[in-house]
C-alpha cells in the first residue's frame, strides 16, 4: 500500500466544507476540527480557512481552489453581522449583481461576496436565485441562527453525522470517520446497492450513522442545536408545468442556451473545453461566441489507436478555430496505477471503483491546461432523456449466499425508483448518486462546469413535447442553428449531416465496432478469453481496442497489473471479508491472470471494496 504517499507527498483531496455545530468545550472542537481538516489537506492550488462562533457552537473549515469563485471566504455584509461560507459556483442571470450594485452594496463580481448581499435583500428565499452546484453555511448573528444548504440536486455532497450532543458535517465522509471511530464499519445495505446499483441510494452511504444532506436543503441550527429542516425547492415544481408546443418550445429551447452559455464559459481564470466526439459538447461549441484561439479544446485518449473521439473532436476544434490537445491514458497511468487506486477510493469516499482511478490520472493533466473544465456532462440526459443505466444482480458467486440477498434488495428498491418521472430520476437521484464518485475526483483537480445542469435549462425541458424526448431532435437543430457546418462531422456514432443511405451504413458500422470493442474488453465471454491468451503475442487487441474506449482493464489486469491484483485480492485480509466467497474470488484472480477466464468486473469490484475497507474503515496508513 502507498497511503502514506496520498497523506504526506500528492494531498489531492476535494475541495469543500467542514464542521462541527455543538456547544461541548471550544478547545476539544477546534481539535477536532483540525483533524476534519487535515484528511482534506490542500495541494499548492488550494486555500483553506477557519470560522468559529463559539456564541452559537459553530466551527467551520473550508478548502478551495486558489482564485476560484468561492475563494473569498468567510463572507461578510458591511455590518459584519452576517457571514457566509461558500463552497462551489453560482451562475446567476446578467443583471443580479447589477442591481445589488444600484443598493450600494460593495464586492468583487467575479468572486462570491455578492452572495451575502443577497440574503440580506431577500432573506433565506436568497438561496432559490442561486444556479450551480454549491453548499454552504449561512451565519446570522442578530437571529443567532446558523443555517447550512445545499443545491437543488445535491451535487454538492454534504455527509452528516447526528446525535443528541452535537451536528457533525463534511464535504467528505472521511472527515466524520476521523473523530468518530465507531463509525468506522460498512453499512451492508449500502454496500449492496454500491454492488447492484452502482451508488448508494436515498442518501444514505457506506457508513452507518453518516447518511447525505438532501438536495434543496435549509436546515437551521440555533444554539448548538437543530430547529428545523427543510426544503426550498421540490422537483414537483418543474413537474407540474404546462406542456409546450413543439416550435414554441424550440424557440424557447435556443434562446435559453444562448443566454445561459456566456455564463458558463466566462472567468477570469484559464477555461478549457472537455470535447468528445457526441453530441453534447458540440453544441456548446456550436453556441460559443469565444474568439479564434481563446478556448484550448481537449480530449481524453489510450495507447492503442487513436480514438473516434480523439479524432472527431480534432475536426470539430480546428472547424472551430480552437486549439485541440490529446491527453493519454498509457503506460505511466499503469506504472503508477497503484497509487491512483489508492487515491480514487480515498478521495472518493468509495463511490467510484478502482477501474475509475484514470480519472485522476487524466484530469491533472487537464488542470495543466486551464483550471476550469466545461463538459457536455448530463446532456443526453437533459436533452434527450436518456434512461439512467439499469441495475443488475453482478456474478452471484463473488458473494457469500446472506449478502446476495442484500444485492437483490437493492435492485427492487431500485426498480421502484425507476418509476418516477424520468427527467426527475436523472437530475435528483442518478446524477448525484450515481455521478458523485467521478465529480468528487475531477473536483479534487480543477473546476467542473456543465450547462446542462443550469436551473433555467432545466427546468424548460419539463415543458418538453412528450412525444419527442428520446431523439436527437433538439440537439440536431441547436447545432445546425449555431454552427451548420458542425453536422457535417458524423458523430463517434454515426449521427450527422449525411445521406440517409450513407447515415445508415455508418451508424452500422460504428455501432458493430463498439459492440465488438466491448466484447474484447469487459464483455468477453470465458470460453474466448482462453482463446485470446494464447494468441496474446500477437497482440490482437491492437485490431479491436481503442476506437471508442482508452480505458482496457481485462487486459490490463490479467498482464500489466496482475502482480498488485494478486498482492491485494489473495491476501488473508481480502479472503476472510464475511461479504465474498473467498473461493470464487481465488479462482476468479488466478483464472483471469491466466487467461482461462474473464473476470474484469468481479475483480474491479473486489478490489474496489478491499480498498474501502482498508483505507477508510481501517484506517491503514
Amino acid at each position: 500500500m502507498v497511503f502514506n504517499e496520498i497523506q504526506k507527498s500528492v494531498r489531492l483531496f476535494m475541495p469543500g466544507i467542514i464542521g462541527i455545530i455543538s456547544k461541548s468545550s471550544q478547545s476539544r472542537n477546534e481539535e477536532r476540527l483540525r483533524l476534519m481538516m487535515g484528511c482534506m489537506m490542500h495541494e499548492p492550488f488550494y486555500n483553506s480557512g477557519t470560522y468559529i462562533n463559539k456564541k452559537l457552537g459553530l466551527y467551520v473549515g473550508w478548502i478551495c481552489h486558489k482564485n476560484s469563485f468561492a475563494d473569498c471566504m468567510p463572507i461578510y455584509n458591511e455590518k459584519k453581522d452576517l457571514a457566509l461560507i461558500f463552497s462551489g459556483e453560482n451562475f446567476p442571470e446578467m443583471d443580479l449583481t447589477g442591481r445589488l450594485k444600484e443598493r450600494g452594496h460593495v464586492f468583487d463580481r467575479s468572486k462570491a461576496n455578492y452572495i451575502i448581499h443577497l440574503y440580506e435583500e431577500e432573506g433565506e428565499d436568497f438561496i432559490s436565485s442561486l444556479n450551480g452546484w454549491f453548499n454552504g453555511v449561512l451565519i446570522d448573528c442578530q437571529k443567532e441562527v446558523a443555517v447550512i444548504f445545499n443545491d437543488r440536486y445535491g451535487m454538492q455532497r454534504i455527509y452528516y453525522h447526528e446525535n443528541k450532543d452535537e451536528f457533525l458535517f463534511s464535504s467528505e465522509a472521511k472527515s466524520l470517520l476521523k473523530i468518530c471511530p465507531q463509525l468506522r464499519t460498512l453499512d451492508l445495505k449500502g454496500l449492496g446497492e454500491l454492488f447492484g446499483c452502482g451508488c448508494v441510494l436515498e442518501n444514505r452511504t457506506l457508513f452507518p450513522g453518516i447518511s447525505l444532506l438532501p438536495g434543496a436543503a435549509l436546515w437551521a441550527f440555533r444554539n448548538g442545536t437543530c430547529v428545523s429542516k427543510s426544503h426550498y425547492f421540490q422537483p414537483q415544481i418543474w413537474e407540474n408545468q404546462e406542456i409546450l408546443e413543439k416550435e414554441a418550445f424550440y424557440s424557447r429551447l435556443k434562446q435559453a442556451f444562448l443566454d445561459i452559455l456566456p455564463r458558463y464559459l466566462g472567468s477570469n481564470e484559464r477555461i478549457g473545453m472537455s470535447l468528445t466526439g457526441g453530441l453534447d459538447s458540440r453544441i456548446i461549441m456550436a453556441g460559443t461566441q469565444k474568439p479564434a484561439g481563446s478556448l484550448p479544446c481537449y480530449t481524453f485518449d489510450g495507447m492503442y489507436r487513436q480514438s473516434f473521439d480523439a479524432n472527431i473532436a480534432g475536426k470539430v476544434a480546428r472547424l472551430c478555430h480552437q486549439p485541440h490537445q490529446v491527453l493519454q491514458l498509457g503506460g505511466e497511468f499503469l506504472s503508477d496505477f497503484q497509487k491512483y487506486a489508492e487515491k480514487c477510493i480515498y478521495i472518493s469516499d468509495g463511490c467510484l471503483d478502482a477501474c475509475g482511478s484514470y480519472e485522476l490520472y487524466l484530469n491533472k493533466f487537464a488542470r495543466n491546461i486551464a483550471p476550469i473544465r466545461i463538459t457536455g456532462d448530463y446532456g443526453g440526459e437533459v436533452l434527450r432523456g436518456l434512461k439512467p443505466p439499469k441495475a443488475v444482480v453482478p456474478y452471484e458467486r463473488l458473494f457469500s449466499p446472506d449478502f446476495v440477498n442484500h444485492i437483490r434488495n437493492a435492485l427492487k428498491l431500485n426498480a421502484g425508483m425507476r418509476q418516477a418521472q424520468r427527467l426527475s430520476l436523472n437530475l435528483f437521484k442518478n446524477a448525484p448518486w450515481y455521478g458523485r464518485g467521478r465529480l468528487a475526483i475531477e473536483q479534487s483537480q480543477l473546476t467542473l462546469r456543465t450547462p446542462y445542469m443550469d436551473n433555467g435549462l432545466v427546468a424548460l425541458m419539463y415543458q418538453a413535447p412528450r412525444h419527442l424526448i428520446g431523439s436527437d431532435g433538439f440537439s440536431l437543430r441547436l447545432i445546425a442553428d449555431c454552427n451548420p457546418a458542425l453536422l457535417n462531422i458524423a458523430t463517434d456514432r454515426g449521427v450527422g449531416r449525411l445521406s440517409k443511405g450513407s447515415s445508415i451504413i455508418l451508424r452500422i458500422y460504428r455501432e458493430f465496432l463498439f459492440k465488438t470493442e466491448y466484447c474484447y474488453n469487459h464483455g468477453m465471454p470465458n470460453w474466448l478469453a482462453e482463446a485470446d491468451y494464447i494468441f496474446a503475442p500477437l497482440h490482437i487487441e491492437r485490431l479491436f481496442l481503442g476506437r471508442h474506449k482508452f480505458h482496457h482493464f481485462r487486459i490490463w489486469f490479467r498482464n500489466e497489473l496482475s502482480d498488485y491484483i494478486r498482492d491485494i485480492l489473495l491476501d488473508k485480509r481480502a479472503s476472510s471479508r464475511a461479504y465474498l466467497n473467498p473461493k470464487f474470488l481465488e479462482k476468479a484472480v488466478l483464472n483471469h491472470i491466466k487467461g482461462i477466464g474473464n473476470y474484469t468486473n468481479e475483480i474491479n469490484k473486489a478490489l474496489t471494496v478491499e480498498l474501502i475497507q482498508r483505507l477508510l474503515i481501517e484506517n491503514e496508513t
